[in-house]
């Protein structure tokens, strides 16, 4: 009898354990007319998700250049730290969608060819299928975005393009674009062959953080300033000075933004540094918009 109620107990305790955890699911697929492929992606999905018909706000959480969907999962160690934010209090539960970029083509972005439009693809394609097969909150108050270095990248222009879609914007060591056309024409010389000069110029100014600031209508400025913005980038990263320079656009133009420079260079030990204080920053967005 002391076995059997032993037993029991180790079971209660087991439940209560698993119930804390999320779950990750490393490879799903979307289905992508616009790329003509199957996209995959990761996921997370947090405690008591399969036990409640709750919806949950979601965080897109984008990988660098080199690596995949799973690299978040991998490396990043997306589960055992969104479990510890949640279970804190230091973080609300949420779904962590982390999408495979194809990094060997344009990565993030509508190739300027117009045959890899990925940016198209996330916000067509891949957001209405996560809000149709997971219990996701639709407002954009719900939703927000991160990433690092590349992915990082994608987190500003996504949230420059697109600030009606996201609560708030978090990009870690991110690569900021070219900052005048003639580095963006040597950088991009070989896949502009045969593309016009008015085709790179407008290219080029669709990937331009000061020319998307400089450009935009008051009504698309108030939209970017209503996105919650954290930038953050290690002393030692070899991108400081594009994300010390989107900081000063950032402030002459009076958007508002935490800006953080901390001891550490384009390593996971920084990004998983980062990730918690991401988790926390964007709950707060989700509580307060």
């Amino acid at each position: 009898m002391k076995q059997l109620f032993f037993l029991a107990g180790l079971m209660i305790i087991s439940h209560m354990t698993t119930a804390q955890n999320g779950n990750v699911y490393e490879t799903r697929t979307v289905k992508s007319e616009i790329l003509k492929s199957e996209r995959k992606y990761s996921i997370y999905l947090p405690p008591g998700y399969n036990e409640t018909d709750r919806s949950y706000p979601v965080l897109y959480l984008l990988h660098g250049a080199g690596d995949d969907h799973t690299g978040w999962v991998q490396f990043g160690q997306v589960q055992h730290i969104a479990d510890n934010a949640i279970s804190s209090g230091k973080a609300g539960p949420m779904i962590i969608v982390m999408p495979d970029a194809d990094t060997g083509r344009r990565g993030y972005f509508n190739d300027i060819k117009g045959d890899f439009n990925y940016e198209n693809f996330f916000f067509q394609e891949l957001i209405p299928h996560i809000e149709k097969t997971y219990r996701v909150r639709s407002e954009r108050r719900y939703r927000a975005v991160a990433g690092l270095s590349m992915g990082g990248g994608g987190t500003i222009f996504y949230s420059l393009h697109r600030p009606d879609m996201f609560a708030a914007a978090a990009p870690l060591s991110a690569g900021t674009g070219s900052w005048s056309l003639e580095e963006y024409k040597e950088r991009m010389k070989n896949q502009t062959e045969g593309i016009s000069e008015t085709a790179i110029e407008k290219h080029f100014e669709h990937h331009s953080i000061e020319s998307i600031i400089n450009n935009a209508s008051e009504e698309e400025l108030k939209q970017i300033k209503s996105v919650r913005w954290y930038i953050s980038c290690g002393d030692d990263d070899f991108l400081y000075e594009g994300n010390a320079r989107m900081h000063i656009a950032f402030r002459k133009n009076e958007i508002p933004h935490e800006y953080r420079v901390k001891d550490g260079g384009h390593t996971w030990t920084y990004w998983r540094m980062e990730l918690p204080l991401v988790l926390e920053f964007v709950s707060k967005s989700f509580m307060q918009h």
